[in-house]
């Protein structure tokens, strides 16, 4: 198996905080059948993309783990308007081993309608993007007809493996097994980050698609696809995905898992606003 969404290189986000955990994670990954890990460090607001350090701490994984499993480079490219440009300005530098397949994270509040303007712009490019855990952002949850919008535009799926069984809550795991029935998943991944709270788990969910869809649907999310992104090669030949040219909604209801959501805070009287204030995405669309 080769997952292509694994936070293993230490010390540059959210993911491990040394190389000892690093290590242990890259064993359990290989003690779990997969062969090669796609190290994705985040490019986000809170986490930018310090280029020197990824490449010399990739370099020191990739010595250490010779033998014992093979690693690839790539990015959680969050889509804000800074890394849209930077990725533009520098075709591929972000992609999977630079031959163009992007792995993209929208905002967990909301995804504005220009996203797809910004898309088609990394697309000509000569970006393939990747949209990682659709499932798992309230958006998409809440109106999943525009992650349709967004794979008749030409974007790939990856689903979180633990999503499937429950791991990122009710809303998550009812609407990735909707999106699994439908054919509407290329990748399955890990999106590990730690061995304890977010485990390198692959295995458990190959072996549920396996049971639920058959072993060939199992190889395609978790092999086939995988390796096609890393060469940079032709897409595979994939299965039809069911109700998507066709517009048949999703028959997945946010409302029967999602918790009620806390009241909204009360805004202040005092606090003045500025309306002449441009958002990172107006300047985007204006540029």
């Amino acid at each position: 198996m080769i997952d292509i969404h694994h936070h293993l290189i230490y010390g540059v986000d959210d993911g491990p905080p040394d190389l000892k955990t690093s290590l242990a994670m890259a064993n359990e990954s290989a003690q779990e059948g997969v062969t090669r890990i796609v190290c994705t460090p985040h490019a986000s607001d809170e986490f930018p993309y310090k280029a020197g350090v990824i490449n010399e701490r990739f370099s020191e994984l990739r010595e250490q783990l010779s033998g014992v499993i093979e690693l690839s480079l790539a990015c959680d490219f969050h889509m804000t308007a800074e890394n849209v440009f930077e990725a533009i300005d520098n075709p591929l530098r972000y992609s999977i081993d630079g031959k163009g397949y992007l792995l993209i994270e929208f905002g967990n509040t909301a995804i504005p309608p220009q996203m797809l303007d910004a898309l088609y712009r990394l697309q000509s490019a000569g970006y393939t993007l990747i949209i990682t855990h659709p499932e798992r952002y309230p958006a998409l949850q809440a109106h999943p007809e525009m992650l349709a919008d967004f794979m008749r535009k030409g974007c790939l799926v990856q689903v979180t493996s633990s999503s499937l069984y429950g791991r990122f809550g009710k809303a998550a795991e009812a609407l990735s097994n909707e999106l699994l029935e439908r054919n509407w998943i290329h990748f399955l991944a890990t999106d590990a980050h730690n061995p304890k709270w977010r485990p390198p788990h692959l295995k458990k969910g190959f072996e549920y698609v396996a049971k639920k869809m058959g072993e060939e649907t199992a190889r395609r999310l978790c092999v086939t696809n995988p390796a096609a992104a890393i060469e940079g090669a032709k897409w595979p030949e994939q299965a039809e995905p069911v109700g998507l040219w066709n517009n048949v909604p999703l028959k997945f209801n946010l409302r029967k898992h999602q918790e009620p959501p806390p009241p909204a805070p009360k805004a202040d009287p005092k606090t003045p606003r500025n309306p002449g204030a441009k958002s990172l995405w107006s300047r985007l669309f204006a540029r």
